[in-house]
């Protein structure tokens, strides 16, 4: 894909512009930690609901979106389409929770909710996984997917081998990785939280763009789904599928994972970006918002965005892949069809553009991973244990060090998947199984008194050896083959499943043949949060001064109507776009339906504040 002067221009004036905002936040930041990693609590809630909308536009995630529906059709997309209704129970159940304990970090909720040893070394090890494993996976396979990218566009030349160690891609990626590094570590939170608002708009109009030039190219929607039932003969409106057909012999989901997906994955499942009651970067944000209602807010802008306004873009250069690569059905990764399709169909002026869109997607997930993860060693690790009279400038430069520690991590990870051949929705489900059971434990621990730091660790240990035993070579010789316990090898989702229920077996366990934490660290907790529900009767019954918050079954009510809202906005959107009428007006009616109960249980929850939202 040969770029034209235009093209580059476009592409510098947006390098330029990203470091300018970096520049401009650097005074900010350097005055504290809490400046550095929450922007001093004070984001309106669209900056930090578009900064999570735009962290979670990675340069993966189009790609993964491509692999997932040429592997199973648009039902595929239930794979991350799941964690809508952990999303909205996030938004109206935990949101207010999260902005209400004043941490700086998801792991910094251990030590208000545990006490002694066992948090403490929890809360250590916590800190590490997250920002030398966690983080590097997720940088890993971001890196990797801009460097297939940029191997299959830009740096593409017509019969030679792509083999992922082109000098070029990996030059212009180093540059972009550097100049990630000085705006997010001189800016902090503030110059990533602006820098993602133009980059989540940028990268939303090169998307779109491209799906409607590449749409037009193969003549149109009735054309691209002709060509693409015609690809797959029997069986082909499956591509086409919200809800998966489980009828006949070519079934491309079948309806045991397909459940496992739509009932069990949101709840059960940590997975960065949709951790069951919040985590990771989105409880960063919510801890950088201006209060309660702006956290509410923010998160709820971040589900509907992620879900019913960015996938269709993504989803119709899916459909124009399998239209004009059939064979990426049974290739290795084929999410490279999104690249291709930019390569072969993309004129002059939009070339640059979309590079720009993929610049931005990326740099902005780079920018968050930096800072989300610098996060933990600095207030998990080092200023607890290292540096406890710390002054604020000096915890501030501790972040910055720590940033760029957390980067070269990132990128040393990023150069074995990229080896190791890992394509892009592989390694979302991977990260899935490895959390899988443990995503019950951080729901229940606000709710339940019972839970202790031994439930904690015990979900965290038991998920990681139960994915290790479960996907060995050595197990899946014992079970998988003729007259053995398994025909076949188990799916990811399947593998994420049976960790789930031995990981949820093994914690329930453990929560009871352990002593609960004491009564002093419960009551002070409770004190400080005033949770809702009968699972803090033990401590609320002593404690009749500090009644609870919160209003449990209106919250409940609106995180139902709001998943709602999604599951018939997001088909209502495609229905429109294939020009079925009827069905897009009875699922863009009920989207509308549900949304005006849903505003007025936002209002009720906030009762004291102004109408319009500043």
């Amino acid at each position: 894909m040969e770029l034209t002067l235009i093209d580059w221009i476009v592409i510098a004036l947006y390098f330029v512009l990203v470091t300018w905002i970096g520049l401009r936040y650097s005074g900010r930041a350097g005055q504290s930690m809490t400046e550095f990693f929450i922007s001093g609590r004070s984001l309106p809630w669209w900056i930090a609901g578009t900064s999570m909308v735009a962290t979670t536009f990675a340069a993966d995630t189009p790609l993964a979106v491509v692999g997932l529906t040429a592997k199973n059709g648009l039902a595929g997309n239930w794979f991350w389409w799941a964690f809508a209704a952990g999303g909205m129970v996030t938004v109206f159940v935990y949101s207010r929770l999260w902005r209400r304990s004043e941490v700086m970090t998801d792991v910094e909720i251990i030590s208000l909710r545990y006490g002694g040893a066992p948090a403490k070394w929890l809360r250590y090890l916590r800190a590490i996984y997250f920002s030398l494993v966690v983080n590097p996976i997720i940088v890993g396979w971001v890196v990797g997917a801009m460097l297939t990218v940029l191997e299959q566009t830009v740096f593409y030349t017509p019969g030679e081998a792509v083999d992922g160690a082109n000098w070029k891609s990996w030059t212009l990626l180093l540059v972009m990785i550097a100049l990630v590094g000085v705006y997010s570590t001189i800016s902090g939170l503030w110059g990533v939280a602006i820098t993602d608002v133009v980059q989540f708009f940028l990268a939303m109009i090169g998307c779109i763009w491209l799906a409607y030039v590449a749409v037009q190219e193969v003549g149109g929607v009735e054309i691209l789904q002709e060509r693409v039932v015609a690809n797959f003969g029997e069986g082909g409106l499956q591509a086409f599928s919200f809800i998966p057909d489980f009828s006949g012999d070519n079934v491309w989901m079948p309806l045991h994972v397909f459940l496992i997906l739509a009932c069990v994955q949101w709840w059960a499942t940590w997975y960065p970006g949709a951790e069951p009651g919040g985590g990771g970067y989105v409880v960063q944000r919510m801890a950088s918002s201006q209060d309660e209602r702006h956290s509410l807010l923010a998160t709820l802008w971040f589900q509907v965005a992620h879900y019913c306004i960015r996938p269709w873009p993504w989803l119709m250069v899916a459909f124009v892949a399998l239209a004009l690569f059939p064979e990426l059905r049974q290739a290795a990764d084929p999410g490279i069809g999104y690249p291709m399709v930019m390569r072969e169909l993309c004129p002059a002026g939009l070339r640059g553009l979309i590079m720009v869109a993929f610049f931005s997607a990326f740099m902005s997930t780079i920018s968050t991973q930096m800072n989300w993860g610098a996060s933990y060693l600095v207030r998990d690790l080092i200023q607890p244990i290292f540096a406890s009279d710390a002054t604020d400038r000096q915890l501030a430069n501790y972040s910055r060090i720590a940033s760029a520690v957390v980067l070269v991590a990132g990128a040393f990870c990023a150069w074995i998947m990229k080896a190791q051949g890992v394509s892009v929705d592989s390694a979302w489900k991977m990260l899935a199984a490895l959390g899988a059971g443990s995503g019950a434990v951080y729901m229940l621990r606000w709710f339940w008194w019972r839970i202790n730091a031994w439930t904690e660790i015990a979900a965290m240990v038991a998920s990681l050896g139960y994915y290790l035993l479960l996907s060995s070579a050595w197990l899946q010789s014992q079970i998988v083959g003729e007259d053995k316990i398994l025909a076949e090898p188990l799916s990811e989702t399947e593998l994420m499943a049976a960790v789930a229920l031995l990981t949820i077996a093994t914690w329930v366990t453990i929560t009871f043949v352990t002593r609960p934490e004491s009564t002093e660290v419960l009551s002070e907790f409770y004190k400080k949060i005033r949770p809702a529900g009968p699972g803090w009767k033990p401590i609320s019954s002593t404690l009749p001064e500090y009644p609870s918050l919160d209003n449990l079954p209106l919250q409940i009510l609106g995180a139902v109507l709001a998943t709602a809202l999604v599951y018939t906005a997001l088909p209502g959107i495609g229905y429109l776009i294939f020009k079925q009428w009827f069905y897009a007006g009875i699922c863009l009616v009920l989207s509308i339906v549900w949304s005006v109960p849903l505003a007025v249980i936002i209002k009720k929850l906030f009762p004291n504040t102004e109408n319009e939202y500043d």
